[in-house]
């Protein structure tokens, strides 16, 4: 790190943004409203070397921070919270606060480099819907079991009503969700490109295109391990140990799972990649797994080279 780098932390709750500065320690807060984030952006473009601002997803809340330093034109990037944690850890930080955990992820973003953000109005839009139709699905799978495990009539009714509307208002965000896609030229060429493919459909590709926007910019192990299905070593000293995946974004995971079950049957290429791991011996769920990452390589280099699925 050159002597005239500065980094800086940003611990997000509901109500206040905790901020530290590394190197220096500076250290204030503002509150986590439209006065305090604006406050926060002027007094962050007056620092100079500025390389990145740091910052927790934290269930939300953070989303109106990053717009906020996107818009001021600021480096943010997004820190997954079990690593800061671990880092913390690391550097023998055993107390957590406010102040010492934005002071940690400003340590955490000099030591590690990163991605940084980038703004893509279309995306972020997208990513809204698409998160309200997962967590509404959700609901409605809570709903229909309980329609189905309830022993009073009263309840199951209710349960069921309940379900109905979940089902009405996840129809009406299809189409929100289409529509959007389908008014963006971008948006519209990608989910083209994407859909192509035997076995993908709307969901996953309308996912894609709002959770993994950097999909066809990056490595195919990189995409991998972004979806949470690249597979690492478990070996020290003389022992082996089996491969596991770990981490990625679940909620894209989860989608892709099916995809690739219904790819197994229907997908000339996928089809034939289960039956060579079958004939070696692979256990069901590293094949599946193994699906996933296949898929998401097919659709990263698909998107990287603007070319749609040809069958072979």
């Amino acid at each position: 790190m050159a002597q005239s780098e500065v980094f800086v932390g940003v611990d997000v709750s509901k109500a206040w943004l905790d901020v530290a500065v590394w190197p220096g320690g500076q250290a204030w807060r503002v509150a986590n409203d439209r006065a305090g984030r604006g406050d926060l952006v002027r007094r962050l473009k007056r620092l100079t070397g500025l390389q990145a601002v740091g910052f927790e997803a934290s269930g939300g809340y953070e989303q109106s921070l990053l717009k906020a330093l996107l818009d001021g034109d600021l480096p943010a990037r997004r820190i997954n919270p079990t690593r800061i944690r671990k880092f913390a850890q690391a550097c023998g930080v055993l107390a957590k606060t406010d102040a010492i955990d934005a002071l940690m992820i400003a340590r955490f973003a000099a030591t590690l480099p990163g991605r940084l953000a980038e703004q893509n109005k279309a995306a972020e839009a997208l990513a809204e819907l698409v998160t309200a139709r997962r967590q509404l699905c959700e609901e409605m799978t809570r709903a229909g079991n309980q329609a189905e495990h309830a022993d009073q009539p009263l309840l199951k009714r209710l349960a069921r009503r309940r379900a109905q509307r979940l089902s009405d208002d996840i129809a009406a965000l299809d189409a929100a969700i289409a529509k959007a896609v389908a008014k963006d030229p971008d948006l519209a060429r990608k989910d083209a490109l994407i859909r192509s493919v035997p076995c993908v459909g709307p969901v996953l590709s309308h996912t894609l295109l709002a959770l993994m926007p950097e999909l066809g910019k990056l490595s195919n192990r990189a995409a991998a391990s972004l979806l949470g299905v690249a597979p690492f070593d478990r070996d020290s000293g003389l022992m082996r140990g089996q491969k596991h995946i770990s981490g990625g974004r679940r909620p894209v995971r989860d989608v892709a799972y099916m995809a690739a079950l219904v790819g197994a049957r229907c997908n000339p290429v996928l089809a034939a990649f289960k039956q060579r791991l079958q004939a070696a011996g692979k256990r069901p769920k590293v094949i599946i797994v193994a699906h996933m990452r296949k898929l998401i390589t097919i659709l990263n280099a698909m998107l990287r080279d603007q070319t749609a699925w040809a069958n072979p």
